[in-house]
Formats: C-alpha cells, structure tokens, sequence
C-alpha cells in the first residue's frame, strides 16, 4: 500500500494523475501504460521498486543517479539518464495565469560540475560525522532541487533519493508509511519551505533551516503513524481481528481475501472471512462477486 500511495502521491504532485484502479494495476504490474500519464507513473514504480528491494546494494553516485532517472523515464518516452541540455525554471502559476520565476537553477554547463560536488561535499561529511545523516540528508535534498539538475522528474527523483538516503543511514519507515503522501498532504508548507530556504542559495546566502525543520517533519510523523498502526495491532484485546480491520482499512479500492491474507499471514483465511461476513453484514462492506476470486468494497471509510 505505501508503494502505490507514494507512487500516486509522487506523481500527483507534478499534476499526472490517472485512474485510481489503473494505477493499481500498473502497480501489481497487470496491466501496461496506456498513455504519458501511466508512463510516468510505470517509471516511479520501477524506480521506487528498485529502491525497496535493492538499497542496499544502490551506490548513492551521480552515474547512480542518472541511472534511476533513466529508469523513471523510460516509458515516457523523454529524456532520461542524462543532465539537462537546456536552461530550466522553478515557475508558479499565479491564478490570473500568469507565470512567475520562484527560483533560477543553475545552467546547463554547470549542472556536472555541481552534482558532482555536492555528492564530494556530502560524502566528507558523512565521514567526519560532523552532522547527523537526517540533515545532511535534508541539505542534500534542498541542494539537489537548487540545482535542478533535469529537465524533467527533478520532483520526483528529489522524493525517491529521500527515501534511498533515508534507507542507507537505517531509517526505514519508507517501506510501511508512504512520505510522498504526507507531503502531498501538506503540500502547501512544502512548497513553501522549498522557496524559503532557496533564496540566496546561489550566493551562499540561503537559510535551510525552515526546509530541514520541514523534511524532519515529515519523517516524525511517518514514524508516528507508524507507532499508532502498529501499536493498534499489538495492544488491543483480539488483535487479529483488528489486525484485519487495518488491513482493510489501508486498501486502496476494491480488494481481494487473498490481499488481505498478504497483509495478515498470521491470520487463517477462515478467521478473515468470518471478520468480512460480519463487515458485510454491518453494512461496511459489500461483495462485488462470488467464489474465491470474489471482490470486496468499502462503504465506509474505517472499519473500527
């Protein structure tokens, strides 16, 4: 579930969208992308995939990073893998329609020069100990995005090398609790955040601190949400029922027995029945179909 919320979510933010039962089956890879939006959408699973099964095995380089943006874009049929050709500005969009620069990045003949600085600069630090990882990733982060260093998916490729730092200093609440979606949530404040700390950032003259407090905001209440799910299943008499209700409660759309058995395995399929029956007849659920391949529906945002 916290793959296809962060990859909706990720996406989302950059204006693709696509029809939530779409982007499940091209999550569960049962389908393939049936325009650009689901191109894009394939790409940040791929690449957020990766991530979750091989980090440890993912060197944090430039060519590393060229690599996972080829990966993003490889459906969409655009540039990929390589450091943008052309100039490239942070807009916004005022509600007259006009356009306003928010940021400058840096120019194309530069763009190498810097990423491979900033990959120098982290590494000694990392090293020296001389700040803790959760800034240094934070730092990272807001450098990368200043630098802006693609023509497309700098987003998008800024929330997934989140998640892969994040990984590789042992954090891995990524895994369970989608942070794309909480910055989705509060996008506003991320946006915000984003244009505070960047000014001056080419004079040196930038203050990160309200982007840092931000991004550590965000892993907080990852973390927090993840302490109340889990402490939900494991405090509370008759845990494997609520086991089950949590299981519903974080479907995204229709769901399967055999989903929520893949999200209990503890849990016999003849208690999960007994627990949907008894959801169905409190009106919570209905039952689109018959027979093992039988489909469920929330009516009901939670189960408890």
């Amino acid at each position: 579930m916290a793959v296809i919320q962060s990859t909706e979510s990720s996406n989302r933010l950059e204006g693709i969208t696509a029809d939530p039962k779409r982007i499940r089956a091209l999550i569960e890879e049962k389908t393939t992308p049936a325009d650009r939006s689901e191109a894009e959408i394939a790409g940040y699973r791929d690449v957020l995939n990766t991530i979750h099964q091989n980090h440890q095995q993912i060197p944090f380089t430039p060519n590393m990073i060229l690599q996972l943006h080829r990966d993003l874009m490889k459906y969409a049929g655009k540039e990929g893998g390589r450091w943008k050709s052309a100039p490239n500005q942070i807009l916004e969009i005022l509600p007259d329609g006009t356009r306003h620069t928010r940021f400058e990045p840096v120019p194309p003949h530069q763009t190498a020069d810097l990423m491979n600085e900033l990959h120098a600069q982290y590494g000694r630090y990392i090293v020296s100990q001389q700040w803790d990882p959760l800034l240094l990733t934070a730092f990272y982060v807001l450098d990368f995005l200043c630098i802006h260093p693609f023509l497309d998916g700098n987003g998008r490729m800024a929330r997934l090398l989140s998640v892969l730092v994040l990984y590789h200093h042992h954090y891995d609440v990524g895994r369970y609790i989608s942070l794309e979606r909480i910055v989705e949530q509060s996008k506003e404040t991320y946006y915000d955040t984003l244009y505070r700390s960047s000014q001056g950032w080419h004079e040196g003259r930038h203050d990160p601190w309200p982007w840092t407090d931000y991004f550590l905001g965000v892993l907080l209440a990852a973390y927090q949400e993840f302490e109340d799910r889990f402490e939900r299943i494991s405090s509370v008499p008759g845990s494997k029922t609520q086991m089950i209700l949590n299981a519903i409660d974080g479907v995204f759309g229709e769901f399967r027995i055999s989903d929520v058995e893949a999200a209990c395995p503890t849990v016999s399929r003849d208690m999960i029945r007994h627990v949907l029956f008894r959801l169905r007849n409190e009106q919570k659920i209905k039952a689109m179909g018959k027979g093992r391949g039988a489909k469920w529906q929330k009516l009901v945002e939670k189960m408890s």
